[in-house]
């Protein structure tokens, strides 16, 4: 019966927490570490909760086991009908986007995520060791988690999205451009400064890039970390 008791009787939680504190109290003592874990989750879920109108770009919800990010948002209200909320979301883990309507009062479980600077120190089989800069413990962050990671050098900063309440990593984000030495390349073609015709490139980090015929080994570009796109030549 406390069982049942512990999974779904949310409503004497709400009405209040002292009762609950007396179930606790007179609770076997082989279920009360349970009880008490699965109260403490609930009253987490519950200050997480916010409502639908409350969202704005760049707030994080859990929505059917997953996390998304809020892209953009809009406030429809009908000729008829009640006012609700037209989201676009973005799944923090496999970047898939999505349109969703919330209605006005609608409660949502509100993510607290935060953004740190972390520095790439090196390389351990899959993973990936980074420094927090603020606190110098260093993480490990697995090869997928990283966008634009195949540009990554020792000794960048990345910006390191977090669950706050799990300390769990999302993602982490490398800057949007960055500078690398080209390593390897046929030889430029001088005097051909065509843009439409390009070549393959490598650079520091091992990556390949297309780039235009008349770029050199030894030059450096700028690389658009996204996709991986040759942005244009740095001048010495």
């Amino acid at each position: 019966m406390l069982c049942y008791l512990i999974k779904h009787d949310e409503r004497k939680l709400l009405k209040g927490i002292n009762n609950s504190r007396k179930i606790i109290t007179f609770a076997p003592e082989k279920f009360k570490k349970v009880f008490i874990f699965q109260f403490q989750s609930f009253s987490l879920k519950l200050n997480n909760m916010i409502n639908a109108q409350d969202i704005k770009n760049g707030t994080c919800i859990r929505m059917d086991g997953q996390l998304y990010f809020i892209v953009e948002f809009l406030h429809v209200k009908p000729g008829k009908g009640n006012t609700f909320m037209r989201t676009t979301l973005k799944n923090v883990v496999d970047g898939r986007v999505l349109e969703r309507r919330f209605n006005i009062g609608e409660k949502l479980e509100d993510v607290r995520v935060e953004r740190r600077p972390y520095q790439f120190l090196y390389k351990e089989d899959e993973d990936y060791i980074f420094m927090n800069n603020e606190t110098f413990e260093q993480h490990p962050i697995a090869h997928d988690l990283i966008n634009g990671v195949d540009f990554l050098l020792e000794g960048m900063t990345l910006e390191v999205v977090s669950d706050a309440t799990t300390d769990t990593v999302l993602y982490a984000d490398m800057p949007i451009k960055v500078q690398q030495k080209i390593t390897y390349s046929e030889p430029g073609i001088k005097g051909d400064t065509a843009t439409n015709a390009t070549k393959i490139a490598t650079v520091e980090s091992g990556a390949t890039v297309r780039v235009p015929l008349f770029i050199n080994e030894g030059e450096t570009i700028e690389i658009d970390t996204r996709d991986g796109s040759y942005v244009g030549r740095v001048k010495a």
